[in-house]
């Protein structure tokens, strides 16, 4: 087990520190990620074995996944770069948190029998970094043990500020038509959001692949139901809510729509041989 600074950009490490992470999944708040909140829910109660089997999830942020796996019967250990956030998930009841990065994980071989990265593929710009992650992924997952990693759909930002009518913007248009080139989405002082990497899905795949992992799915967080006006009003009413989940269920794997989503989970694991 290895022990390391975190090596963060400063511009992510500021954006994280204003605190609106914790606020933006939480369900029963107004924000636009609480379809992503429910549905990666959703997807991961179904694919996870049965508590109390031991997770880390790396890049936790302040443990809004932790808190509820925890809820559920799981061993939760939570680690994160960011230092406001290893302080919030630490209070959660079942909760362990502490700093670590996920290119370096404070933890032994084979000691999980999950490893979440449901952020940390945002922020590695290089794909080498990607593939040190989930290669690290690997080591401290046991052998047959699952592996699940979030990333931002390349063009999730050009449909998001379309939505928003923010795109009719000039100064909007071209900096989100730069992204699509790369994938590379740079730091903005008035809040969007900061560095990061837009992944196309077969791109993660890749990265898997070469960090020795198996590809068993890949799962549309939102889906196109992130795309239509209401649909967070829609999650308040408990039965509307799961015919929304419902809905994504029936696309959350097909192929031609995978990009679509806001979020994509790719899931996989590490051989038992």
């Amino acid at each position: 087990m290895t022990e390391t600074t975190p090596q963060v950009h400063e511009e992510i490490l500021a954006y994280y520190a204003r605190g609106e992470e914790d606020a933006r999944l939480r369900p029963g708040g107004a924000s636009a990620g609480r379809l992503e909140y429910w549905r990666t829910q959703d997807v991961l109660r179904r694919l996870l074995p049965a508590a109390p089997a031991r997770v880390l999830d790396v890049g936790g942020g302040s443990g809004v996944h932790a808190e509820w796996l925890a809820q559920d019967g799981y061993d939760v250990e939570l680690v994160d770069p960011v230092p406001l956030h290893v302080h919030q998930a630490a209070r959660l009841p079942g909760v362990r948190a502490r700093s670590g990065d996920a290119r370096s994980l404070p933890a032994d071989d084979s000691a999980y029998d999950v490893v979440l990265m449901l952020g940390p593929l945002y922020h590695l710009l290089e794909r080498d970094d990607r593939v040190r992650a989930l290669a690290e992924a690997r080591r401290v997952v046991r052998p047959g043990g699952l592996v699940v990693a979030a990333t931002i759909n390349r063009y999730a930002e050009l449909h998001d500020l379309l939505c928003k009518e923010l795109y009719f913007t000039e100064e909007h248009r071209e900096r989100t038509d730069e992204v699509l080139a790369d994938g590379r989405h740079p730091h903005h002082e008035e809040g969007f959001f900061t560095l990061a990497h837009f992944a196309r899905p077969n791109q993660v795949t890749a990265e898997f692949t070469d960090a020795r992992l198996t590809v068993d799915g890949q799962y549309g967080v939102e889906g196109v139901a992130w795309l239509m006006g209401g649909v967070e009003d829609w999650l308040d009413d408990p039965e509307r809510r799961e015919s929304v989940l419902a809905a994504c269920r029936h696309i959350e794997s097909e192929p031609t729509l995978l990009g679509a989503s806001g979020h994509l989970l790719t899931v996989g694991g590490r051989p038992k041989r």
